[in-house]
């Protein structure tokens, strides 16, 4: 019988490790939070004209910065240089938030659109980190699909800077939505089921869906429902 108390023991202790995880993520989100809105403010009060002289390489600047501290992150972060350089990624995309909530906040109901695009985020948050947090299924399955799906999702939105399609934008945007939302169902599940053992990268990776979601939300909520009056 010994055996089997010892099993039982360590599914104790991974299950309490990995709620540990998921409980220190939720608070480096919400933590993350403060630069971002600090970033936005500051973004919005930004001159983007260069941006949209320069649409494409503004782009290639803008992810080679990402990466970069993608890079940083993920080599410090087993240190409290990690959760810095977070910090740093979360108030430099922020920043970057500038544009979309300048042109959102030029529509008569711009406010309205950002609150919801906002709730609306929030709620898709937490019902899938509920369902990923509880349910016996397991996610993992998706893993490779969602790589997929990201890499051609970028690979799409790249092109379209040269063709400038609306449409194709629309799409891509309704697209992003589905694919991050999978992204936060798979990660938490991951985290819950101890395949993630560090709240940094655990945060980094909920942040980045959780940003997406918003600006692409966003940028839907406009096409649709924007009032230029």
């Amino acid at each position: 019988m010994q055996p089997n108390y010892q099993v039982a023991s360590n599914t104790h202790a991974l299950s309490e490790s990995a709620h540990k995880v998921l409980r220190n993520t939720y608070m480096m989100l919400g933590l993350s939070m403060v630069p971002t809105v600090i970033g936005a403010m500051i973004g919005m009060s930004i001159n983007f004209a260069f941006a949209a002289a320069s649409p494409i390489l503004f782009a290639i600047g803008s992810l080679a910065v990402i990466f970069g501290l993608f890079f940083a992150i993920s080599a410090t972060r087993n240190s409290s240089m990690g959760i810095v350089l977070l910090l740093a990624l979360t108030f430099v995309m922020g920043v970057l938030l500038g544009p979309i909530l300048q042109v959102a906040l030029s529509l008569s109901n711009g406010a309205e659109l950002v609150g919801l695009a906002a709730g609306g985020t929030g709620i898709i948050f937490m019902t899938l980190a509920g369902i990923a947090s509880t349910t016996k299924r397991d996610f993992s399955f998706m893993g490779n699909f969602l790589l997929i799906g990201i890499i051609l999702l970028i690979v799409a939105s790249l092109a379209n800077l040269f063709f400038q399609i609306p449409a194709l934008s629309l799409a891509l945007s309704g697209v992003a939505v589905l694919l991050f939302s999978g992204f936060i169902l798979y990660d938490v599940n991951r985290i819950v089921r101890g395949g993630e053992t560090n709240y940094v990268m655990a945060t980094l990776s909920l942040y980045i869906s959780i940003y997406q979601l918003f600006v692409n939300l966003l940028q839907l909520l406009m096409a649709f429902a924007g009032n230029r009056e």
